[in-house]
């Protein structure tokens, strides 16, 4: 694996978590919030609907959420373009502890408020975005 894969891997890394933002900001209106709430529907299986976004307390959270996670996909974009040729090394293994802290947290949240599935598609999501991660690139320093 070349440190160009890897770079390129971070691209994808980087649309992969800011690609569930503009689902959440779709969430804090009420005429736009379908995508989100069936997203959340599907992330609590089974798919009953019952997941809605009528209080504005759920609007204000999903607004949080899409936020934060169009941050996140634009600081892994920004540390792949402006730091990653300087320590590649560094900005992957920051990026993967990024990834674990929010599987860990999320999966444990999801656990404790009783929507286990949510936890496997946090593996599938963990493992989609940490790809190569995992792999250290050698250097020539």
């Amino acid at each position: 694996m070349t440190k160009e894969f890897q770079k390129n891997y971070l691209k994808f890394t980087a649309f992969v978590v800011g690609s569930f933002a503009p689902i959440f900001f779709l969430g804090t209106m009420l005429a736009t919030s379908e995508p989100a709430r069936w997203s959340l529907d599907l992330l609590s299986l089974p798919l009953d609907g019952v997941q809605n976004y009528d209080a504005p307390t759920t609007r204000f959270l999903s607004a949080l959420t899409g936020g934060f996670l169009l941050g996140w996909g634009v600081c892994i974009w920004c540390l792949q373009a402006w730091v990653y040729d300087k320590a590649p090394n560094e900005v992957r293994k920051a990026v993967l502890a990024g990834l674990v802290a929010w599987f860990c947290l999320d999966s444990a949240g999801s656990y404790a408020s009783g929507n286990v599935s949510n936890v496997f598609f946090n593996v599938l999501v963990l493992l989609i975005a940490s790809g190569t991660l995992w792999k250290p690139i050698q250097t020539d320093n």
